[in-house]
């Protein structure tokens, strides 16, 4: 039965199923990606994840739709909730009020009901804060014509927070027909005519022709882990940039991964999701039916895709974030929590663009003036050396 593991925080941190103890202290443990276990950062000690023996098996897109409706487990649970970016994401039992990760808006902690379908398996994190923090330094240090509000903002490290988003894998065995035309390339000379030296001479060229005939035909292919972004907090433009993600080291889902760190709710839905799916299946898809259609261009005209054995998982996927605000807009940046790899938004400074114009046109006046003022002092020599030869003839 669908539940929500992501949203059961309480305020009560005794009661937190995310709060781990350190048996040596009594502080909460963290999840460490450096040693893939929880480690208490008070006294040191190290507790490993337990790995469990369930598979991380994908469900059955229709089934679980149709339960769905009636069978999703409602929870009252404490989570933040932003009103600015209306993203919604787990937090630490001891915050109440901080700023929102996702556009740097105040926000406070509020109990809402959220109906989520259960988290099947996640990657950890394997880049620390300190190397995320290196990197999307130098990520910064990069960016031309950045206002300087950007780079004191970039001086406070903790503006990166850890954060699991929520994505979807699609699995799917599509069967497509299609209808188009193959286009083959032939040449034929061609005579013209055209003017040298003055007179019209014939001469003769290949061009390159296009002979059309109808095409149609069916072509399969079996999708697996075809990856959307279940969060709207987020640019897709910017986390697709993040793939690949490597996906054949899923583990399964367990609340000791998200010890120290937030983890957001989706709000991409499962049907929503697979009609994003099928967006990037039918890119692949068009591949298919060109190649199979053959010849030197190819033309589609009509596809109909019948989807098959769908089946899907609900996964969670870590990154660095920052978000920063310039002049009413907010501007994210994320790294891969796996990789390293960084991509975001960007502002630009519009009086240093202007700026660099004006350098820019000084440089060329003064480069311009200098050749000028080479070539001048040469012709007064000559005319004063003249003068001068004149006179001595007197």
């Amino acid at each position: 039965m669908p539940q929500d593991p992501q949203t059961h925080s309480s305020a009560d941190s005794e009661n937190d199923p995310r709060r781990f103890p350190c048996p040596q202290c009594g502080a909460s443990f963290e999840y460490a990606p450096d040693a893939s276990a929880l480690r208490c950062r008070y006294c040191g000690y190290q507790h490993q994840i337990a790995s469990p023996a369930t598979p991380i098996l994908e469900q059955d897109f229709r089934q679980v739709l149709a339960k769905s409706a009636t069978n999703a487990v409602v929870r009252e649970n404490i989570a933040i909730h932003c009103e600015s970016c209306n993203a919604a994401y787990r937090f630490d039992a001891a915050t109440h009020a901080g700023q929102c990760p996702f556009c740097g808006s105040p926000v406070v902690a509020k109990t809402e009901r959220h109906r989520q379908l259960e988290v099947q398996a996640l990657l950890p994190f394997q880049i620390r804060r300190e190397q995320a923090w290196a990197v999307f330094q130098q990520w910064l240090g990069g960016l031309w014509f950045a206002p300087g509000k950007l780079k004191h903002y970039a001086r406070n490290d903790n503006r990166l927070v850890g954060m699991y988003v929520p994505y979807w894998t699609y699995d799917a065995d599509t069967t497509t027909r299609y209808q188009g035309e193959r286009g083959d390339n032939y040449h034929v000379q061609e005579r013209y005519f055209a003017i040298e030296n003055g007179q019209e001479v014939e001469r003769v060229r290949t061009v390159i022709k296009v002979r059309w005939t109808l095409a149609a035909g069916t072509v399969s292919r079996f999708f697996d882990d075809v990856l959307v972004l279940a969060s709207r907090s987020l640019p897709q433009a910017v986390t697709e940039q993040l793939e690949p993600w490597d996906l054949a080291n899923l583990v399964p889902y367990q609340e000791e991964y998200l010890s120290g760190f937030l983890s957001e709710m989706y709000q991409v839905a499962l049907e929503p999701g697979f009609e994003r799916a099928r967006e990037r299946m039918a890119w692949i898809i068009q591949g298919d039916i060109r190649q199979d259609i053959g010849g030197d261009q190819q033309r589609i005209h009509a596809t109909d895709t019948r989807y098959d054995d769908i089946r899907f998982k609900h996964i969670l996927l870590p990154i660095w974030l920052s978000a920063f605000r310039f002049r009413g807009k907010t501007y994210r940046f994320v790294v891969n929590g796996r990789t390293g790899k960084v991509q975001g938004e960007r502002p630009y400074s519009g009086w240093k663009i202007a700026f660099a114009i004006l350098l820019g046109a000084l440089l060329l006046a003064g480069s311009l003036a200098a050749w000028q003022y080479s070539a001048a002092p040469q012709t007064g020599l000559m005319k004063n050396r003249t003068q001068y030869e004149w006179i001595q003839q007197r």
